[in-house]
C-alpha cells in the first residue's frame, strides 16, 4: 500500500486507465440508482448530517443510517432492477476477466491482512463475496492513507483528491483496478457514498485532531473510522428474506459493531497511540476519574486507571451486545465473517483485563489457538443462532 500517495497525486489527464474497460463493459455510465442523488444534494445531506452542533452526535450520524435503509427499501420496491447476485456481468469476455482480475486482487489483499475475516467470506455467494473483498480493500486503503508508511508525507489537500477520486468512481470513473472492484460494486448494491466520505472524514479528523473533549465527539470520530464500515457492507451482506427487524435497526445493528469495534482497537493500543502524542480517551472521564494527560505518557497502572478501564470496556461490551442483535438477521451465508469479528474483538477486552489493564506496554491480542476455536463457535452462531447454540452447549 504504499503507493497510495502516489495514485492519489497522479495528474487528472493520466487518471482513468481503466475508462476504456469499464466503457465496454457497460459500467462507465451512473449507477441508476445512485444517479437519482445529484452531487448538491448528497452534499447537502453531508451538511445536516455532520455539520450541526444542536445535536448529538448519535443524531447526526443516525441521518445517515436512514439514508442508506431508504435505498434499501427504494430498492426492493423496484422489481424491475432487482439484482441476480449470481449471474455476471455481459460484454465482452476480455473485458470481464480484467474486472473479474481487479476483484480477485481485491480478495489477495484481504487473505493477506484480514485472514479470519476473508475465511467467513468464502461461504458467501461469488458475488457478494468479491463485492465485500472491494469495499474491505477501499477501507483499508484509506486507512493506510494516515496510519501507514507514507502518512507523514499526507495533507488535507492529497484527501481532497482521494474523495475526488472516490465520486468519480461512484460515477464509473475508476483510477485503477482496485478502483475498477468498487466501482463495479456500488454499481450494483444500493450502496450510498455517503458513509465513504465519511471514513474520508475521519481521516481529515487524524490529521488535526489527538484529543477528545467527551464521549460525544469520540463516537462521531469513530463512527466516522469504523462505523462506516458497517453502513458500506450490510447492503452487500443483505438481510435474510425471514427476517422480521426494520432495515433501520439492523442498520444500527451494523453501526454498534464498528463503534465496538473501533473502541476496542483505542483500548488495546493506548500506550502505542501515547507514544505519537495521541490520546483517544474522553477527557472529561479521564478528569472525573482523577487521572491526567501525565498519566497516560508515564503509562503506570494503578487503581484508578484499572477503575477507568472498567468503565471503558464495559461501554465496549454494550455496544458488542447491540451489534449482536442484528447480526441474525443477516442473510444466512453472511453471518460467518461477522460473527467472527465480533467474538475475536470481544476477547481483546478480556484479553486487556487478564494483562491486569496494562495496555501501556503489554499488546492484548487473541493467540491462534484462541482464535481456532473462535470460527467454530461463529460458525454455529451464524448456522444455528445464539440462543439455540448456547442451549446447546449447557447440555
Amino acid at each position: 500500500m504504499s503507493g497510495i500517495p502516489l495514485w492519489i497525486v497522479c495528474p487528472k489527464e493520466n487518471a482513468y486507465p481503466l475508462l476504456g474497460l469499464l466503457a465496454r463493459n457497460g459500467i462507465q455510465r451512473k449507477s441508476k440508482f445512485c444517479s437519482r442523488i445529484s452531487l448538491s444534494a448528497r452534499i447537502s445531506a453531508y451538511s445536516s448530517a455532520v455539520a450541526n452542533p444542536g445535536r448529538t452526535s448519535e443524531e447526526r450520524v443516525y441521518e445517515v443510517v436512514l439514508k442508506q435503509a431508504s435505498l434499501v427499501r427504494e430498492q426492493k420496491r423496484e422489481k424491475q432492477r432487482a439484482l441476480n447476485l449470481d449471474k455476471p456481468l455481459e460484454g465482452d469476455a476480455t473485458n470481464w476477466d480484467l474486472l473479474n482480475a481487479s476483484y480477485e486482487r481485491c480478495g489477495e489483499v484481504c487473505a493477506e491482512y484480514a485472514k479470519t475475516f476473508y475465511l467467513g467470506t468464502l461461504l458467501m455467494t461469488p458475488e457478494r463475496r468479491k463485492a465485500v473483498w472491494a469495499i474491505y480493500v477501499w477501507c483499508r486503503r484509506t486507512d493506510e492513507l494516515v496510519d501507514g508508511p507514507n502518512a507523514s508525507h499526507i495533507t488535507p489537500m492529497a484527501l481532497e483528491r482521494w474523495e475526488k477520486r472516490l465520486n468519480d468512481l461512484f460515477e464509473g470513473r475508476p483510477y485503477d483496478m482496485y478502483d475498477a472492484a468498487l466501482s463495479d460494486t456500488v454499481s450494483k448494491y444500493p450502496v450510498d457514498i455517503q458513509p465513504f466520505r465519511d471514513m474520508i472524514e475521519g481521516m481529515r479528523l487524524d490529521l488535526r485532531k489527538s484529543r477528545y473533549s467527551n464521549f460525544d465527539e469520540l463516537y462521531l470520530y469513530c463512527y466516522y473510522v469504523a462505523g462506516t464500515v458497517g453502513l458500506m457492507s450490510v447492503p452487500v451482506m443483505g438481510i435474510a428474506p425471514e427476517s422480521t427487524a426494520s432495515t433501520e435497526s439492523v442498520y444500527n445493528a451494523a453501526l454498534a459493531l464498528g463503534i465496538a469495534n473501533q473502541l476496542t482497537n483505542i483500548l488495546r493500543d493506548v500506550g502505542e497511540d501515547a507514544r505519537r502524542g495521541r490520546i483517544y480517551l474522553p477527557q472529561d472521564e479521564l478528569a472525573k476519574a482523577g487521572l491526567s494527560e501525565n498519566d497516560i505518557f508515564r503509562g503506570r497502572v494503578t487503581d484508578k486507571w484499572r477503575s477507568f478501564m472498567k468503565g471503558q470496556i464495559k461501554r465496549a461490551r454494550m455496544f458488542f451486545d447491540e451489534a449482536e442483535k442484528g447480526v441474525a438477521e443477516l442473510s444466512s451465508a453472511s453471518r460467518w465473517p461477522v460473527w467472527a469479528s465480533l467474538l475475536l474483538y470481544k476477547q481483546i477486552l478480556d484479553a486487556i483485563e487478564a494483562n491486569d489493564y496494562n495496555n501501556f506496554t503489554k499488546r492484548a491480542y487473541v493467540g491462534k489457538a484462541k482464535k481456532l476455536v473462535s470460527l467454530p463457535a461463529a460458525y454455529g452462531r451464524a448456522i444455528i443462532g445464539p440462543p439455540k447454540l448456547d442451549k446447546m452447549i449447557m447440555r
